[in-house]
């Protein structure tokens, strides 16, 4: 059971911290801001007109190392950098900064560069919305059989940006673009009508950035009998990298703590998908006592983190991070390739490149740690996993399988695709050995067309 008196008594040496959030109307109060030249501070300015840009007090005094900006990575993973826009769209910001331009036309400029950006990948605005007696939930996804994700309306923020999210635009004023719901109850009776789902995922945003009297009224209503189906609770958030007394000492943290053991009670557990990009992120007093706290409440931690040039493009990188991740307790779980959104062009590894980091981190962990599955494209087809690069038949070839699927058939089938050495994404690629399609293409050309989430599949012998 969780003891308040343990956490009350390590406040002694983590203080409790007021979270002070850093955007673009007030970043220059950052003494170390002053590092920087004007020049790099109107680049930030640019870039912070089309991308979200958000930090806070714990990021920028814990992790970064502000003697080596700009090229520090946690740096160019919390503030923008001038490279995640693309020239030309770099220069029709500057131009109409440099000119004065009034805010609505920068506005404007800004909004057609966006929409230019894949805003949402994946299908996510038409193929993964499920429906419930004939209505779309739009505050909810549903694009794997045993997994249905959750936008709870309180938690669409986060407690700092990652430049690289594929959830940006809704950081961004474009309503449009938002995932949210206020409907618990529509959630539990999707739920109840879809048995073959046993994990409920709070993605966002970010959920953690609720107060527990929020997060309770959401999770409450799930642990009831009638839904004996659903066995996990998972929730999606960066809050023990970037503001980790959030299961310290925050105001309501032991309410948190009592809420998860709630959970637990009930024959469920709770998984926190943890989102850690270095290792940086995991060295801190704070984020080790939060991890703490949370694995004595019998939460599983789970980490996952994109392939990202600039951050962790280097196996000792990762290799460090799963050490780490292991020695305190969590489970190494995901390395995602960025996805064909937003700044993907900044961000993006080569599929081979991206591949022997992986093998040769892996290859350097015990077996404790090889529970981490990649690289991996969360493509509109599903999770597919690049599983080597191979000489096949005198040609040379990606070694392809899916780890999720929209029809749970394909998963663990291979497939081949030729090689190609600029290739970063699923879209680049083209079937090997003289093939027109690749095996899933015209069952998933078909869905795409019918707009279908395609979870209708039964399991078969």
């Amino acid at each position: 059971m969780f003891d308040t008196h343990s956490t009350e008594g390590h406040q002694k040496s983590i203080k409790p911290q007021d979270f002070k959030v850093y955007t673009l109307h007030n970043y220059k109060q950052i003494p170390q801001i002053s590092k920087l030249s004007e020049e790099q501070k109107f680049e930030m300015e640019v870039v912070a007109q089309v991308l979200p840009f958000k930090s806070n007090a714990y990021v920028v005094n814990e992790l970064i190392n502000w003697d080596n900006v700009p090229d520090d990575p946690m740096f160019v993973l919390t503030f923008p950098q001038k490279g995640m826009l693309l020239p030309h769209h770099f220069e029709r910001i500057a131009s109409l900064m440099r000119n004065d331009a009034d805010k609505k036309e920068i506005n404007e400029a800004a909004n057609d560069i966006r929409l230019e950006l894949n805003p949402h990948p994946a299908g996510q605005l038409d193929l993964n919305v499920p429906e419930l007696d004939g209505e779309k939930i739009y505050g909810m996804q549903h694009k794997y059989r045993e997994t249905a994700l959750f936008f709870p309306s309180q938690g669409q923020t986060c407690h700092a940006y990652c430049t690289f999210c594929f959830r940006w635009p809704q950081f961004v004023g474009m309503d449009d673009m938002k995932f949210a719901s206020k409907e618990v109850d529509q959630m539990v009776r999707y739920m109840k009508a879809h048995p073959e789902t046993t994990n409920i995922l709070f993605t966002g945003g970010d959920p953690m950035v609720m107060s527990t009297t929020l997060l309770e009224r959401y999770i409450e209503p799930l642990l009831v009998p009638e839904l004996e189906n659903l066995h996990t609770i998972r929730i999606g958030t960066k809050a023990l990298a970037y503001w980790p007394y959030k299961f310290i000492n925050d105001k309501d943290t032991p309410e948190l703590l009592r809420l998860f053991e709630k959970v637990a009670k009930t024959g469920r557990h709770v998984a926190l998908m943890a989102h850690f990009n270095h290792f940086a992120e995991l060295e801190t007093k704070a984020v080790k006592k939060a991890i703490k706290n949370l694995r004595d409440v019998n939460v599983e931690i789970r980490t996952q983190s994109p392939l990202l040039r600039h951050i962790n493009d280097d196996y000792k990188i990762w290799l460090k991070m799963w050490r780490m991740q292991v020695k305190l307790g969590c489970i190494p779980y995901y390395m995602f390739l960025a996805r064909d959104t937003g700044a993907q062009h900044y961000f993006s590894v080569g599929l081979e490149r991206a591949y022997q980091i992986y093998r040769n981190a892996y290859m350097r962990v015990s077996g404790i740690s090889r529970t981490v599955r990649g690289p991996s494209m969360s493509a509109s087809p599903g999770k597919i996993h690049l599983v080597g690069v191979a000489d096949v038949q005198g040609e040379k070839v990606y070694v392809l399988q899916f780890l999720q699927g929209r029809n749970p058939q394909w998963v663990r089938v291979p497939f081949f695709a030729k090689y190609d050495p600029d290739a970063v994404w699923l879209d680049d690629l083209k079937p090997a050995f003289g093939e027109e399609k690749f095996f899933w293409q015209d069952e998933y050309e078909k869905m795409v067309g019918e707009k279908t989430v395609a979870l209708k599949y039964q399991d078969e012998d």
